[in-house]
């Protein structure tokens, strides 16, 4: 580890557009291989931002500030979950989230509406919050999923609806009780389309009780091939495991992609993984490989899978990141590399960013971002080259906020 001394302040994020300490302290370079160094172009890269860390404040680099997108308590809602954000084609961004009613509890447990915000000025300000979809009294509408047609500029939002009463355990096979929709927009998000029903495209009702998107990670492939991450339950059976909380009931859920080859005209599921897999995010690796990162439903680590056909099969499952359970976010950046951000151990704390350059195998660059409390969170890449994160967090919760932080190129180079 490299140790910086307590001076040194490169502008970490703090309170609503202000600076703080996340970036005092220390910056993690591990090693890349052996016990030693490697001088290759991650250490090069490395040693860049350790430089620019230190040399930020005298030469008055734009600090690392975040945002405030959606606040427990504001709008008529008790808490705001689960962020995704996309980028639009003409560089606006949207931010969607869960807008829990009564509660922060997931679907079953109260009224939940989607809701989105736009920024056209790269996350600097944000609209007025906006209800896409409000499915109704103690109904429930979850897991936004954002996707970018690159070909003619739509823009996807995938999510889930709950009957009142009804979440993930509760909801059964042969029922209606768990359905997914989509709407889509021709003008960047100002307005969007009806309501779309594909929970029978999506779902295997008859057999499955539940299935549940992203949340985010949606992408387009270089064939123009829509993929959407999901993951099913198949009724309210449980095993006895390791939970986030302990020993405790775990559902039998496991991981698949939806797939389109015409633009979202028609869809299709693809096989599903083989362990036990949660929430999950997919990119494409510069191979052309697709790459599923996915919260483990039992145990210590998370699963890494890859396909080699878009989606439609996946390769035996390895072990992921060592880490709580918790939704993250995974994006390629232009040069190949993949952008991580999720909380460090032991749990929902201390918002990171790491980088791999062998297509996830290692991480071996990990940027501080936030400090404290930190649950999901989602990336995009911004028309300035930057990268922006939406993510949940707080001082004495981590769902206090649904926030966006701007990673500045220096961090990406």
């Amino acid at each position: 580890d490299l140790g910086f001394g307590h001076n040194c302040n490169a502008g970490g994020v703090g309170g609503k557009g202000q600076k703080s300490d996340a970036w005092r302290g220390r910056a993690s370079v591990r090693p890349v291989s052996g016990r030693g160094f490697r001088y290759d172009a991650e250490i090069v890269m490395r040693l860049g931002f350790v430089f620019w860390l230190m040399t930020a404040q005298v030469w008055g680099q734009p600090a690392a500030t975040h945002v405030d997108v959606f606040r427990a308590g504001e709008g008529g809602y008790a808490a705001y979950r689960i962020p995704a954000i996309v980028t639009a084609a003409d560089g606006t961004l949207l931010a969607f989230a869960e807008a829990r009613k009564e509660n922060r509890g997931d679907p079953g447990g109260g009224d939940i509406d989607l809701v989105m915000s736009r920024s056209t000025d790269s996350g600097a300000t944000w609209s007025a919050m906006v209800v896409v979809d409000d499915p109704g009294e103690k109904w429930a509408a979850s897991n936004p999923t954002p996707l970018l047609d690159r070909s003619n500029g739509r823009l996807w939002l995938f999510y889930n609806r709950w009957e009142p009463g009804f979440g993930t355990v509760r909801s059964q096979p042969g029922t209606r009780n768990n359905q997914m929709w989509a709407r889509t927009s021709e003008d960047h998000g100002l307005t969007w389309s009806e309501a779309r029903d594909l929970t029978r495209e999506s779902r295997n009702v008859e057999e499955w009780g539940a299935m549940f998107l992203g949340p985010g990670g949606a992408i387009q492939t270089r064939s123009g091939r829509l993929l959407v991450p999901a993951a099913m339950k198949p009724d309210a059976y449980s095993v006895l495991g390791e939970t986030a909380k302990g020993m405790g009931p775990v559902g039998l859920m496991r991981a698949y992609a939806l797939i389109s080859d015409d633009h979202g005209r028609s869809w299709r599921r693809g096989a599903l993984i083989g362990a036990l897999t949660n929430e999950n995010q997919l990119v494409e690796l510069a191979d052309g490989r697709i790459l599923m990162d996915a919260r483990q439903n039992a145990g210590e680590h998370r699963w890494l899978i890859t396909s080699v056909d878009g989606g439609v099969s996946w390769e035996t499952p390895r072990p992921g990141m060592t880490m709580r359970m918790v939704a993250t976010g995974i994006e390629r950046l232009p040069d190949g590399r993949l952008l991580w951000t999720g909380p460090a151990l032991p749990g929902r704390l201390n918002l990171v960013a790491r980088l791999s350059g062998d297509g996830g195998e290692t991480w071996p660059v990990e940027v501080p971002l936030y400090e404290g409390f930190s649950a999901y969170s989602d990336i995009t890449l911004l028309a300035t080259g930057e990268a922006g994160v939406l993510w949940e967090r707080g001082e004495k919760s981590s769902y206090e906020a649904v926030s966006f932080l701007r990673l500045p190129r220096e961090v990406l180079k």
